[in-house]
């Protein structure tokens, strides 16, 4: 969004947001992989996007938690994935949020299928919301993570749904 973004004031129909060109681009990347699209393909994906909708790009979307979407980002990771994880993170702006991992071998690896913050969960789980017990993004990562993780006949692990705990172990094959 170059230097015509800045002469207007931030509303609730745009922001600036630095990067977000590259994370389309790889997030187009990742899941059209499975279907033999490229990285130059995704380029160009993601450029006649941003040309179509132009000045009305508002914000970074939330990770998708539908397993549809999770299944196709999950295709598109190098190596075969044995197993689905979910890893507390937090920081000062978001406070505590979980990682949605698809964890490969061949090559072994791991990569982030969804960032699950407290506003993604809330809309995630609508008016059901999460159970009292329950931070709401650990009950959207366990709720998308289990669906995932059946789907793709997978082991799911989550160390610490209870309580947020950036240092819970990890799974292991």
């Amino acid at each position: 969004m170059g230097a015509a973004a800045g002469r207007h004031p931030p509303t609730g129909r745009r922001i600036r947001a630095p990067g977000l060109p590259y994370a389309a681009i790889r997030i187009v990347f990742e899941v059209g992989r499975a279907r033999g699209l490229g990285l130059h393909e995704a380029q160009l994906v993601v450029h006649d996007r941003y040309l179509h909708h132009g000045d009305r790009v508002a914000r970074t979307p939330d990770s998708p938690l539908d397993v549809e979407s999770l299944a196709a980002r999950a295709a598109g990771c190098p190596g075969r994935v044995v197993a689905i994880e979910a890893v507390w993170d937090g920081d000062t702006v978001h406070d505590w949020f979980v990682h949605l991992m698809a964890i490969t071998d061949d090559p072994v690896g791991e990569r982030s299928l969804a960032t699950i913050y407290w506003d993604t969960a809330g809309r995630y789980l609508g008016e059901e919301g999460a159970p009292d017990s329950l931070h709401p993004s650990s009950a959207a990562a366990d709720r998308s993570g289990r669906a995932l993780a059946a789907r793709l006949s997978v082991p799911f692990h989550f160390a610490s749904p209870q309580t947020p705990d950036d240092e819970a172990p990890r799974w292991r094959p």
